[in-house]
């Protein structure tokens, strides 16, 4: 009888959540398998970070993509681009590589949600795929996220510092000022995001923002900016001793934002 193998994998999104994690089990679950779900739209920054938790960790990160592209799947899905209520990117590019990369065996996928949030993360249907929790376990908030990656010299992912999430370049949960940093940071990945806005042969557009399209927006940058710092000042001043991504996040929560796609960010 074939004895049935267990398997215990963290899934990084590049974002700091998730690197915590990897930074908390790595010396706990010497077996440990981390994967990263690929796109091929991600930043740069997003990249840097994660050959940094490899030096750091000394661990071996698998890139896992799904054998079509964004651009093979945006075909097949009409043109639509993908958007809050049709995240098909999501689904295509992130899920399906890992279940398939999990396969068949008993998998332990451990999820960097913090004891400090009310929500589970992404939960694979497959039966063999288990999730663990060790944040929730250990009871680790946000401030205990910020010490890990401090303490073991990884630090934040630089994108932090006009970014309050990870995902791919164009992701349509950023902000309108964060397009607008965008096309500063990287004029160029900002002109090809608003390549995909163009009107197709049929004449349809699409935009990744509801309403605006890129080329739009970019005509309000001093205005948008503007309005983002006089919010940032407020946000600081209310929360005094917090580090700038701490602010940002504090300003998503206020906003009211609907929930990101936590594989892609965690």
């Amino acid at each position: 009888m074939t004895k049935e193998k267990v398997r215990h994998i963290l899934s990084l999104s590049g974002g700091k959540d998730s690197a915590a994690l990897a930074v908390y089990m790595h010396k706990k679950v010497p077996q440990l398998e981390y994967v990263f779900c690929d796109t091929h739209k991600e930043l740069p920054e997003t990249y840097e970070f994660l050959v940094r938790l490899e030096a750091r960790l000394g661990i071996k990160i698998t890139h896992l993509s799904s054998e079509r592209g964004f651009d093979h799947w945006l075909q097949v899905y009409g043109g639509y681009l993908p958007s809050v209520k049709a995240r098909w990117c999501t689904k295509q590019l992130k899920i399906v590589p890992f279940e398939k990369y999990a396969g068949d065996d008993t998998i332990f996928s451990y999820i960097g949600i913090r004891a400090d949030e009310d929500r589970t993360g992404y939960i694979s249907t497959k039966p063999n795929i288990k999730p663990v929790y060790p944040f929730k376990e250990a009871g680790l908030v946000k401030k205990d996220i910020f010490r890990l990656l401090g303490d073991s010299g990884i630090g934040m992912p630089s994108y932090y510092r006009w970014r309050s999430r990870s995902g791919c370049y164009f992701c349509f949960f950023q902000r309108k000022y964060e397009w607008i940093r965008l096309a500063e940071e990287h004029p160029d990945l900002f002109k090809e995001a608003m390549r995909y806005e163009t009107s197709h042969g049929d004449g349809r557009t699409f935009y990744w923002n509801q309403g605006e399209s890129l080329s739009e927006l970019i005509q309000r940058r001093e205005q948008i900016l503007e309005d983002f710092e006089k919010t940032l000042v407020r946000k600081s001043s209310e929360s005094k001793g917090k580090t700038l991504a701490e602010a940002l996040e504090k300003m998503l929560e206020d906003e009211g934002s609907d929930p990101p796609c936590l594989i892609c960010y965690l």
